[in-house]
Formats: C-alpha cells, structure tokens, sequence
C-alpha cells in the first residue's frame, strides 16, 4: 500500500484535501471549531470540535458532496501572512486555533491559506486551486483527545484520502477493503483467537481457546527447533530489581517505554520491559571456560512495555507480549559460525511458513547522538564493523540504516512485508560487546586468562503476539494445517441417520490426536457447510449413508467444491503426513 507521506505530491494533495473537508464542514456546521488537519501515511484526517453534533459514517456522503461542490466550484487558494496581533483577530472564535498561534513567537510570520469563504491556520504548501481535490474519499470517523492528553475533550476525527485520478483512487480503495478482510483484529474474532476487555486492561489480549492452541503450535515449532540446535531453555520471572536494570543501562535509556516502577518491602521493582538482563545473570551463576562455549539461553518470555493507548492495535502492539527470545554467549572467533546459524534458522522457518518477501536491514547507531548510544567509540566500530564482516562473508544483501541500533550495540532486522500495509519488524539479531562488560561477564581462555564473552541477541519470531497478528493477515486466517486451531470439522448429512456414525469418526480422529470438532446441531447441512467456511477450517467432513455403510470419510478442504472419500486409515495417514510436513 502506497505511503502518502513519502511523495511530496501527494502528501501536498492530501493536506490540501483535509482543508477542503474543513471548509465543507463550516459550510455544513457553521459552529464547528478546528484543531489540526494533517497529511498521513494513508491520506490525511482533520481534528474538530463539533459541539452538542456527533458524525458517524452515514453523515460522510454528505460531507462529501458538499466537498465535491466546492472541488468544482474551482476557488483559489492563497497564502496569506498574518502578523501575530492579525492572526489573533482573525481565528478570535476557534480557542484551539488561538492557542497554537499564542505558541508561536513573537516576531515570527504566520501563514494561513485561503479559499473563497474558509480561510485556516496553516505552514503550507498547498495546491493552487480546490479543482484539484477531485479525487477523494472519506474513510471513517473516530474520536481523538485533543493534543492526544486523555484529560482533555474528545474531538471528532475524519479520516479520507485523496489522489490524482480516479484509477488510482479506487485502487487505493480497493487495496483498503483488501486490508479490512486482512486486519487480524476481525479474523482473530471470527476464528476465536483472541479477546480484549476494558475491564481486564488495554493493550492485554486474552488468548481463547482456539488462540492458545495456535500459540502452543507456533511456542512448540519454534522450540524444537531450538533445542535440536543446542539451545537451552530457561525460565525467569516477569518483573526485576530495578538496580538490574541500572546495571544493563536500561534504567538510563529505556525507562520511557517501562511502567512505573512500585515498592514492595524497601525494594523497587519494574515489569520487564526486555529479558536479557536475567539472561545476563543466569550466565554469570556460574563459571565457564572457553570449552563451554558457545551458551545459547532461550526463553518463550512474557514483557511489559508501556504504549501510549492511540498506538494500541489488536495484538499487533500490546503491552504484554510473549517474546522467542535467546542470548548466545560465545567468544569473538565463534561470532561469525553463531550468527550464521541465527540467519539459517530464521531462513529455515521462513521457507516452511511460505515467507517470502522479506529483505535485510542492518541497523547501526547516530555517532552524533551521545544520549541514546552507549558512550564507547572502540566497541560500536568494532561491533559494527564485525557485523558487516559477517553479513558480507554470508552474501547476504541488506541496506544500512544509521540511528535504529538499540543502544548496546548494532543489529539486522529481517523487515517483511505483508499483503497489504506497510513493513513489520519480525526477526532481529544484535551483536553485544557492551552488556556483558556492564555484568562482568567471563570466561576462562586457553591461556587460563579471563576473557569477556560476546552476546548475541535473537528473535525469530520477535513477539508472539506480533508474528500471530503478521501471519493471520497473511493467510487471510486460512492456517496451514498444523496450526489450525481446529482441523477438521464433521458434518452429518442427517444427525437421526447418520450421527453414531459421526460420534465414531470422531473418537477415532482424537485418539489419533487430530483437533476435530462434530457439529450435531439440528441445522441444515447447507447451513452447516457454509459455517465452517466461515470458520476457516481447512477439511470438512461430510458422513451419509454410503460413509457409514462402507466405513469410509468423504470430505472437502477448504476453497475447494471438490468430495473425495477414502477409508478412515487412509484419511487420518494423510492428516499426519500433512501435519508432520508442515504443508
């Protein structure tokens, strides 16, 4: 999906285009008051205090008109230069407008731009006339704290978005319907995935039943694979000292993104936002020699980082979520075989989850930013310069992106791009030479001298939550079959013929360890086969008189009209090979 921010043309048209919404509404609702109207990444929204008035969806056509008839009317928009004093006079009745404007310096020009009748506080540009504005679209409406501060009014937020002709407008829309089909928040309520209650908390998903089966899938594939690579599983609790997190730098750098810490008995302590700190402590329990490495600690962890509510979308941004995280401690020379092995890994899961538009990023600090980056010149070009070393050696192709290291050291993010939206961070490894200096990390070299080891940081799935989000949208909800909350559904033709038949198939698949569901409702079976291409279930099985007779199965997977029958032997050996194949 096109990013409206990124081309000056559009983002120009786009802001332009929320002007025109504005106009519409003081022509339609002349008590209505305006706080901002920017340009976005998906076309562009406007802010409004419309008083005692609530617009919903239905009202948007007729803002809409009232648009295009302005559009039409072909008015000129100009820039005007107001002095302070002018500008105060000008906007006397919009209090939103009169505090931005008193924010500005005194002496400094102001810019507002006109057109006909409606004239708006604004930087600019803009496009010469409203004729310009013909291709647009109001999206939807939502409310906005002003200045995003809950303690404040609720405003009215219009969201639409403009281009320059008509074929690239209805693609964009297109595109939009393509992504509501695709947005994880209704697949996850149609197939039961997940929940979110006010009463629990924003941000804190709830994992239902079919959902916890989906985790346990993905929590379970990605250990196995672990462990069958050496790695060795740990647990640690939710919530640290907060001298832990002094001691890792967190405390200095990541204390905005942590929740408040709380005391308890004279010791503070914070909900882990990260879970190396503990896997920094676990290393350090003991004593290692040079022979022992490379460590690989891994841990299907629970964090807690704070995001602001407006950010929070289903369980793609959370502020609780399960992280495949691991810390492999080894020695300089063993860097380039274990980050090897981290990309072969990443590659090998991607391959059998069909993902396949991804690319490269190799993140490094801003040397300028002495704030953000761990103070030590020596160790960041040692460690960037040893990532590239490998990244290069392994003919792997990425991009550098200066300024998005995390403040410890550099890293390679794997950026994949979805059906539909922008890119999302799934796969992350980070070279470390700082955090295993702060906790005095060590290790006996064959010289019997003590060595600090380095870290890697990994995450193939990166969060849980996230990856499930990705991968719903992905499919449209339609799983591969071992990760198929339910895997099978029986359908009896008619339940007083044919449903002990059923009840037998059905003992048989469980025993047999197939998630399989008997829908014994007094329904049609029309209604019943329609239902479970609702749900999504990859292979419905229909059971009459010639499957209880012959004792076989026919059944229909999923997107096909296509019946095929086999013996019940026959069935649950293709389930298990499919299953076992990760087809």
């Amino acid at each position: 999906m096109i990013n409206i921010k990124e081309n000056e043309n559009l983002d120009m048209l786009n802001h332009s285009c929320a002007h025109l919404l504005a106009h519409a509404i003081k022509h339609l609702y002349p008590e209505a008051k305006f706080w901002v109207g920017p340009a976005i990444e998906t076309g562009f929204y406007y802010d409004i205090d419309m008083g005692d008035k609530v617009v919903t969806e239905e009202d948007l056509p007729t803002i809409e008109r009232e648009m295009k008839k302005i559009a039409k009317s072909d008015k000129r928009i100009t820039r005007i230069e107001l002095s302070k004093e002018d500008a105060l006079e000008t906007f006397k009745d919009n209090p939103y407008k009169i505090e931005l404007i008193e924010n500005i310096p005194d002496g400094e020009t102001i810019s507002a731009y006109k057109q006909d009748d409606f004239i708006d506080l604004c930087r600019g540009p803009h496009m010469p006339t409203t004729k310009s504005m013909k291709y647009f679209k109001l999206t939807k409406v939502s409310g906005a704290y002003y200045k995003g501060d809950s303690k404040n009014k609720v405003l009215q937020r219009i969201y639409g978005v403009c281009f320059e002709n008509e074929e690239d407008l209805n693609a964009y829309l297109q595109e939009l319907e393509e992504a509501k089909e695709r947005d994880h928040r209704k697949i996850g309520k149609d197939m039961g995935i997940f929940m979110i209650s006010e009463l629990v908390g924003k941000g804190l998903p709830m994992y239902l039943p079919n959902g916890f089966i989906l985790w346990n899938e993905l929590e379970n594939y990605i250990r196995n694979k672990e462990l069958k690579r050496g790695y060795l599983h740990v647990q640690t609790p939710p919530l640290g000292n907060v001298e832990l997190y002094k001691t890792s730098g967190h405390w200095d750098h990541y204390r905005e993104n942590m929740f408040p810490k709380m005391e308890v008995e004279g010791e503070e302590f914070v909900l882990r936002p990260m879970n190396c700190p503990h896997h920094m402590v676990i290393y350090g329990n003991g004593i290692h020699s040079y022979k022992d490495l490379p460590i690989r600690i891994a841990e299907i962890a629970r964090d807690c980082r704070y995001e602001s509510s407006g950010s929070l979308k289903g369980v793609e941004r959370v502020r609780t979520f399960c992280q495949n995280d691991s810390h492999i401690f080894c020695t300089p020379e063993q860097v380039e075989s274990e980050f090897k092995g981290v990309v072969d890994l990443i590659l090998e899961c991607y391959k059998e989850l069909n993902i396949t538009n991804y690319r490269f990023e190799l993140s490094l600090r801003d040397p300028e930013d002495k704030v953000k980056y761990y103070p030590d010149d020596e160790m960041w070009d040692n460690a960037e310069n040893s990532l590239r070393k490998i990244l290069n050696d392994l003919g792997i192709e990425y991009v550098e992106k200066t300024g998005e290291a995390a403040f410890y050291g550099p890293k390679l993010d794997v950026q994949v791009k979805p059906a539909v939206g922008n890119e999302v961070t799934i796969s992350t490894c980070q070279l470390d030479f700082c955090l295993p200096m702060k906790f005095d990390l060590t290790y006996v070299d064959k010289d019997g001298s003590k060595k600090t080891p380095v870290v890697i940081h990994r995450a193939v799935f990166g969060s849980l939550d996230r990856f499930i989000a990705y991968y719903l949208e992905e499919t449209k909800g339609i799983l591969p079959l071992w990760l198929s909350p339910v895997q099978a559904n029986i359908v009896p033709i008619n339940n007083e013929y044919h449903l002990e038949y059923s009840k037998e198939v059905l003992k048989l698949l469980k025993d047999n360890d197939i998630r399989v569901e008997l829908d014994d409702r007094d329904e049609k079976m029309g209604y019943k086969l329609r239902e479970s291409i609702t749900r999504k279930i990859p292979i419905t099985l229909i059971l009459g008189d010639n499957e209880r007779d012959n004792k076989t199965i026919s059944y229909r997977r999923y997107g096909s009209e296509e019946t095929i029958t086999v013996s019940i032997e026959d069935f649950i050996k293709l389930v298990k090979n499919t299953v076992n194949e990760k087809k």
